[in-house]
């Protein structure tokens, strides 16, 4: 972990304090706190003293660090929760029941695409695709449903590279993807075969709303499943009825807050 540049101002150091932890390092000890944001030791001391007294920090047993709940109940509010996660769970939780595979509900973030949801059985999940965790959008299943359908300005600052090949299943040359994407957008969903993930493969639809992309619902199996294909049906259902029922609750940002269980008339 390095950090080319120091933070000079208070709020900025705050913030690359609490932006050192990930899905992959959720507790992290002073010292990495230090090395991660290039502040030195003490600062770093005094920085997470303050943010465990607001609770935006805690300390493990351990005695080193961890986010705490002040930032999970402000994270509850923001509009990816409170209004597109929870418009979406219900569907996303029959797709599960229908199909029994693993189901991932994805946005675009940037440059890269972000797992705000993900059922699952008993099996393993990866760190790559635990909630909160990022994607390539052009080696994953839902991260070429959004790719596929987002605007044509976006998809070529995209297509320009660079595209890491992650196995040797991963589509890293611009025309073979931009190709792959026209045939996405022509059947209606994507699908990926170890192009992320040795053993994993996927297929993804999106979700629209009034032709608009809003997210992407995703299945993916761990165990080399080649045929998820026959997923298509359900996995179609699922996005599309996620699509018209944000239309509908296009009036309210919050609907679980506001109580509000049928969508405005």
């Amino acid at each position: 972990m390095t950090a080319p540049h120091p933070p000079k101002s208070v709020v900025a150091r705050a913030l690359a304090v609490l932006s050192a932890f990930s899905v992959r390092e959720p507790v992290l000890s002073l010292s990495e706190i230090s090395r991660c944001t290039g502040l030195p030791v003490a600062t770093v001391y005094r920085l997470l003293g303050e943010l465990e007294e607001g609770r935006f920090v805690q300390r493990s047993r351990g005695g080193k660090y961890q986010l705490g709940l002040r930032l999970w109940e402000m994270g509850l509010l923001t509009p990816v929760h409170g209004h597109l996660r929870e418009t979406a769970l219900p569907f996303l939780l029959n797709l599960h029941y229908r199909t029994q595979e693993t189901v991932q509900f994805a946005v675009i973030d940037g440059l890269t695409g972000l797992y705000v949801e993900k059922l699952t059985s008993e099996e393993t999940v990866p760190a790559e695709s635990r909630i909160g965790a990022r994607l390539p959008l052009h080696a994953t299943g839902v991260g070429k449903a959004l790719l596929a359908f987002s605007d044509e300005a976006y998809r070529q600052d995209i297509l320009a590279g660079p595209l890491e090949r992650y196995t040797q299943n991963t589509i890293a040359e611009p025309g073979a993807l931009e190709a792959e994407l026209d045939a996405i957008r022509a059947r209606g969903w994507a699908t990926s075969l170890q192009e992320y993930l040795g053993g994993a493969s996927s297929i993804a639809a999106p979700v629209l709303v009034q032709g608009e992309l809003r997210a992407a619902v995703g299945l993916v199996n761990y165990a080399l499943d080649a045929q998820l294909d026959r997923h298509a049906e359900p996995l179609l259902h699922a996005a599309n009825g996620i699509g018209k029922r944000l239309e509908q609750m296009a009036g309210l940002d919050f609907p679980s807050i506001t109580g509000v269980g049928e969508p405005p008339t």
